[in-house]
């Protein structure tokens, strides 16, 4: 046998055995002279045998993670899957009594710089990839264990139990039967053409029984279930760059999304609670729960090792006592937190006294507090353990509907404890200690002892990662299902006398249940959650987003934004919002949109990395080197008397021992060391809180294992080596930023980089240093706004619209982090000669001026490719032309469908098909806005002729600069397109050069764009001498200027020191007296156009409600007219302009007002018949208020005051009109 293995393979367990070696156990990988490979004692069929003189090739890719065979040079595939995480090393093992092999060639190659590269772009999607993998290869197992049975009684007495035995997730094949299929397997690129759903088979193996006697496994097929892309069921899984781009994939893709009828979703990463931490936390509304409830309490969030979540609040009550809450069903409930403690194990009162004072000894308010709750319980007759935990069952039977009633008062306490109540944890004695140290904590926050923690701090906050939350909507599917399965046998029972369940009732009620496919498919289209317990989240919409791919810096930011969530949103309060310094290096300070969701919708910084689940003997060596290092264990405590000067240590929410406070640094200071050499697992996070003399956070020593956790490298000074820091371990080292600020026994870590707390984004930001803050802030955003190179598979995109840029350039001034993700592969802007000159009256502020020759030469021209998916009614029709029409052979070809490249106008013939239904042709005509041409056409395939034909249309809209385009520079400049300047009458250098941009110079001094001016001089440098700057932020001081460094190159060109020219006027030739500050800029041309805005209108609907036009251009809505063009009209004295737009094109109405009262409402008309004229009737206005008809006159007003009028009576204010008659 070849293959790999790990060092703890014993091969001493092999000497007298004759077996295969290599794959009997978890430690080992090999493949087989007979064609097989081996894992873990699993034998699978993979290749054809060898013999002597065959050549075999091992290639390990540890970037990847995958292992595959050669066989006399031809490769075999991918073998196995999954080996990033392991130190492997080349084996070779024989049974035979005699064996000779010989090793030809063994290649070890540097990684290149390209490799490197895609390393750092493939971190973008790791966090979504590695927990839809964790939830693939652990988490659905440890889900299934933990789904709770259904149990239930039919009318013939029997008891049934339903139970969730095993789930299976497979990858996305083409359906057996469908035939003329050479590759079973289904790409992602397939999905993106036809508008289909990357998904593949979920199965569930079904266990059930009859009054305790199990029967046969229900399999239950539950649908094809989303995908996520390049996770391990993803086809594209370990493909190498050169074997994506096989599979129509760039070669830089990273996955983490989902393709939702063609479309790519991303279930968004949300900041959540801290994990297993209880946190000190004062909210005013928590007043409201109760009688004397206070605004203090510790929270919990609790989450599973299946990632489960379920929060816990101890709060503190007034008259001295305490009360746990726990949810059920999205409902609240209190419990005396000394009923639990009691309930939970069977210790006695003395037990649990000393356990809630340990360390407490001499607070008399707090010992007082405990004996008192104490006292309570007894005052309830609840003396003895079993006592507590029958009254909690009773209590909360009638609660918990979904235990069976024949289970008794202390199964439904127990069932509490494990599904409510700090369900991280599964030892009771655990859970115990847990609540002894959270009522401990509690009290002192009480006592202000210890200061607030709040959860809005990034210390206090982890990630919701996408495939954690998937699993959670998986289970809790998996639980409906069950109890849809419930109610149909529920169903059939009652529909038949002397029913009872065997195996064909149970496939039959099965096959009524539903499945899960279109469950799953809703939530990831839609982002919006239908669960019935909420699964501890505080939204239940937005969850996923539309991975755009406007241009590339759009499309990356996706992957790593962190939201704060839809709820804090609505919040007027701005705590949420707000950056505190806790947040250094992990969210990006200038990376946030302006408006609504400033604050809320954030970014990780570059090196910011998300945990994923550690190794497992790792996490063993945790307990066992700290109780070497001085450690008291839990369990061992008898032999310390007073544990004043003891730390409380916790590892992932469980109390586990103490250390004595003089030796808490030196144990963290040999933890450090063990993590940054990885014996313990080196995302491990450290804190130890001090005790101070003033109050502070509650002090301990936490320790951090679990996953979704934000840490980021940083050079360890004492042990000169990257350690990885969490957020909240950050808050008590000591961080310099360069070396002159390391100060002796204090400093202890050292950044890596100066632009280490800035995002991928802000870092493409050139100097961002040196601009006004704000000013990256909006570069940011309007950097996702620009049309550039989304993608290079052009032919066969469908998406709804992509941007183009024609004739992008490589930018002469740019960060080195402009290389590090390889963005020359998707350039998006244009290099452009600018001249800061007031030159015309048309480039005033933000207005800007393009050379019309450099627009003619293909300057920022651009176009938008459009998609159109065509599906016919009928299975039966079917695309063609009509052959008695012979006007459409210069229109469609034979098929149907318009020729590839042929411009196609308004009423234009687009496609033609026979109607099954109509049985004859029909012609649909091509009813765009705008002249476009046909870039392709595509006929989709269907997997079954049931299925009704697909085809789809992608079109490309031709769009040049025209006046009222938006344009930016990377400074923030943003600017319209005012005018194109005829070439001759623009101004010209000494050396003949004409500007591509007239940029006004008072667009500086306001927005202090300093970057913006360095930039001119560095790319007027840089293409002189045939350079490429760095643009990195902190490359320069107050003492080395960038200003000097680009001057003195640019006097080393023969050019002015400070950038400037002299220029002569373009329209009579004359030198300018003023010299022209003239360089280079990288400017970026938006999406923001004229052709997409531009609205005109006469009459169109209007809104039922307010009789104004709609708004919308799509549907037909008004011309917006906002207060500043309202106060433009009014400055200017246009008031019959103002009447026009405000009321004549608007709402205008005709009304009666009684002009004696002022009413709008009293006027009503009374309708009388005319005594000796039977048929006829007379009418007249009164008022209904003055009860008089004289003073009714008709007025013109906007009906949306009338409206007003009527919103203000149905609240009793009467609105009275001051007239005069004329």
């Amino acid at each position: 046998m070849i293959g790999v293995g790990t060092s703890k393979l014993v091969l001493s367990n092999w000497k007298f055995k004759f077996s295969s070696m290599l794959g009997y156990d978890t430690e080992s990988w090999g493949y087989s002279y007979r064609g097989e490979i081996q894992h873990n004692g699993l034998v699978c069929r993979y290749g054809s045998y060898f013999t002597i003189g065959s050549l075999v090739g091992v290639h390990l890719d540890m970037w990847t993670g995958t292992l595959q065979y050669y066989l006399n040079r031809r490769p075999l595939g991918i073998a196995f899957k999954s080996l990033k995480n392991y130190d492997l090393y080349p084996m070779v093992s024989s049974t035979a009594a005699q064996s000779s092999m010989r090793i030809t060639c063994c290649l070890s190659q540097e990684p290149t710089l390209q490799a490197e590269c895609l390393k750092t772009l493939q971190q973008l999607g790791a966090p979504h990839v590695f927990s839809f993998n964790y939830m693939l290869n652990k988490g659905l197992d440890d889900a299934v264990a933990d789904i709770k049975p259904v149990e239930f009684e039919i009318p013939n007495g029997d008891r049934i139990c339903l139970r969730v035995e095993d789930v299976s997730i497979n990858c996305p094949l083409v359906p057996l039967g469908v035939i003329g299929v050479r590759d079973q397997r289904i790409f992602p690129t397939e999905c993106r053409q036809r508008a289909g759903t990357y998904a593949g088979k979920l199965n569930a193996k079904i266990s059930w029984s009859v009054n305790g006697d199990a029967r046969n496994y229900l399999e239950k097929d539950m649908g094809d279930i989303p995908i996520m892309i390049k996770s391990d069921r993803c086809h594209l899984s370990g493909l190498s760059p050169k074997e994506l781009v096989a599979h129509n994939e760039h070669e830089q893709e990273w996955g983490g999304y989902f393709i939702i009828k063609g479309h790519e979703r991303l279930i968004r990463m949300l900041l959540m609670t801290r994990r297993n931490y209880p946190i000190a936390i004062k909210r005013s509304g928590w007043k409201g729960r109760g009688a004397l409830f206070s605004d203090v309490g510790i929270q919990i969030r609790c989450v599973k090792i299946d990632q489960t979540s379920l929060s816990n609040t101890l709060h503190f009550v007034t008259d001295g006592t305490a009360k746990l809450m726990f949810v059920h069903s999205k409902l609240l409930y209190y419990i005396p937190v000394l009923m639990v403690l009691k309930s939970l194990c069977n210790h006695t009162d003395q037990h649990i006294f000393k356990k809630l004072t340990i360390g407490f000894e001499h607070d008399s308010y707090y010992i007082d507090c405990i004996q008192n709750m104490m006292r309570d319980l007894h005052r309830e007759g609840l003396h003895t353990h079993e006592q507590c935990k029958q009254y909690l069952g009773k209590m909360f039977r009638v609660k918990f509907y979904e235990c069976p009633q024949w289970r008794t008062d202390a199964e439904i306490a127990d069932y509490i404890f494990k599904h409510c109540i700090l369900i991280h944890l599964d030892n009771l004695e655990d859970k115990f200690n847990m609540l002894a140290f959270m009522t401990q904590k509690l009290f002192t926050f009480a006592q202000d002892q210890c200061k607030t923690e709040g959860a809005d701090a990034v210390m206090m906050q982890e990630l919701l990662l996408g495939g954690h939350l998937y699993l959670q909507v998986i289970k809790e599917r998996l639980y409906v299902w069950l109890n849809s399965l419930r109610f149909n046998i529920l169903k059939l029972a009652k529909t038949s006398i002397g029913f009872s369940v065997n195996q064909k009732e149970m496939t039959t009620a099965a096959k009524y249940s539903g499945r899960l496919e279109i469950v799953l498919e809703k939530f990831l289209a839609t982002g919006n959650l239908h669960s019935p317990s909420g699964l501890g989240l505080m939204q239940d919409s937005g969850l996923t987003i539309v991975a755009e791919n406007i241009n590339r810096m759009r499309y990356m930011s996706h992957f790593r934004a962190v939201h704060r969530g839809s709820f804090f949103q609505e919040m007027r309060t701005t705590e949420a919002r707000q950056l505190l310094p806790d947040a250094w290096g992990f969210i990006c300070p200038v990376h946030t949109p302006d408006g609504t969701p400033c604050g809320l919708l954030n970014h990780l910084t570059m090196n910011c990395i998300v945990t994923d689940i550690p190794s497992e003997d790792k996490l063993q060596n945790i307990l066992i080197t700290m109780s070497d290092l001085g450690m008291i264990p839990i369990t061992n405590t008898e032999s310390v008397t007073s544990f004043k000067n003891y730390y409380v240590t916790q590892l992932d929410g469980k109390v586990v021992g103490y250390v004595e406070h003089k030796l808490a640094q030196k144990l963290v200071n040999n933890l450090r060391a063990l993590k940054i050499k990885n014996q313990i697992p080196n995302t491990l996070e450290i804190v130890l809180v001090p005790v101070k003399k003033t109050p502070g956070q509650y002090p301990g020593l936490f320790l951090f294992t679990g996953p979704a956790r934000m840490m980021r490298p940083l050079y360890n000074l004492r042990y000169r080596d990257i350690e990885f820091v969490g957020t909240f371990e950050q808050v008590y080292l000591d961080i310099c930023v360069a070396q002159n600020e390391i100060y002796k026994d204090v400093t202890t870590h050292m950044e890596i980089s100066k632009g280490s707390f800035l995002s991928n984004l802000a870092l493409l930001i050139p100097m961002p240093d040196c601009n006004q803050s704000p000013r990256n802030m909006y570069q940011c955003q309007m950097g996702k706004q620009t049309m550039g190179t989304p993608c290079h598979s052009w032919d066969i995109q469908a998406e709804t619209k992509l941007y183009r840029l024609q004739t992008p350039n490589t930018p002469l001034f740019r960060p080195v982090h402009y290389d590090n993700i390889e963005l020359d592969d998707f350039p998006m802007g244009t290099n452009a000669i600018v001249a800061v000159i007031s030159y015309t009256g048309y480039d005033m502020e933000d207005a800007m001026i393009i050379n019309k020759s450099s627009y003619e030469r293909g300057f920022c021209h651009g176009s938008i490719y459009k998609a159109e998916f065509i599906e016919l009614d009928d299975a039966n029709s079917y695309f063609c032309r009509d052959p008695s029409r012979p006007d459409l052979i210069d229109s469609l070809e034979p098929d149907g469908f318009p020729y590839v490249g042929k411009l196609i106008k308004v009423d234009d013939p687009l496609y033609c098909f026979y109607s099954a239904d109509e049985s004859k042709y029909v012609v649909k005509k091509f009813k765009g806005k705008e002249d476009c041409f046909i870039n392709n056409v595509r006929k989709c395939a269907t997997f079954h002729f049931k299925m009704k034909p697909l085809a789809c249309i992608t079109y490309r809209v031709p769009r040049n600069p025209t006046v009222g385009d938006k344009f930016a520079s990377r400074a923030g400049q943003k600017g319209i397109c005012s005018q194109k300047w005829p070439m001759e009458d623009l101004p010209f250098t000494e050396t003949g050069l004409v500007p591509d941009i007239v940029f006004n110079p008072h667009g500086f001094p306001s927005r202090m764009t300093i970057a913006m001016m360095i930039e001119i001089m560095a790319g007027k440098s840089a293409a002189l001498h045939g350079l490429v700057h760095d643009a990195s932020p902190f490359k320069f001081d107050e003492e080395n200027t960038a200003i000097d460094y680009f001057g003195r190159l640019l006097e080393a060109g023969g050019y002015n020191y400070y950038g400037t020219e002299t220029m002569y006027s373009g329209i009579d030739g004359r030198e300018m007296n003023a010299q022209i500050f003239f360089g280079i800029v990288y400017y970026q041309r938006l999406r923001h156009m004229v052709s997409d805005k531009w609205q005109v209108r006469s009459t169109g609907p209007t809104d039922i409600l307010t009789r104004q036009p709609v708004g919308g251009r799509k549907r037909g809505g008004g011309v917006r007219f906002g207060e500043m063009e309202r106060d433009s009209l009014i400055s200017h004295g246009t008031s019959f302009l103002l009447q026009d737009r405000l009321l004549h094109c608007s709402d205008r109405t005709t009304a009666q007002m009684c002009t004696s009262c002022g009413t709008l409402l009293g006027p009503i008309t009374l309708v009388t018949r005319i005594a000796d004229k039977p048929n006829y009737s007379e009418t007249k206005e009164v008022c209904r208020l003055c009860q008089n008809g004289d003073n009714i006159v008709e007025i013109q007003i906007p009906y949306i005051f009338k409206y007003f009028v009527t919103q203000l009576a149905s609240v009793n204010i009467n609105i009275k009109i001051n007239c005069k008659q004329t």
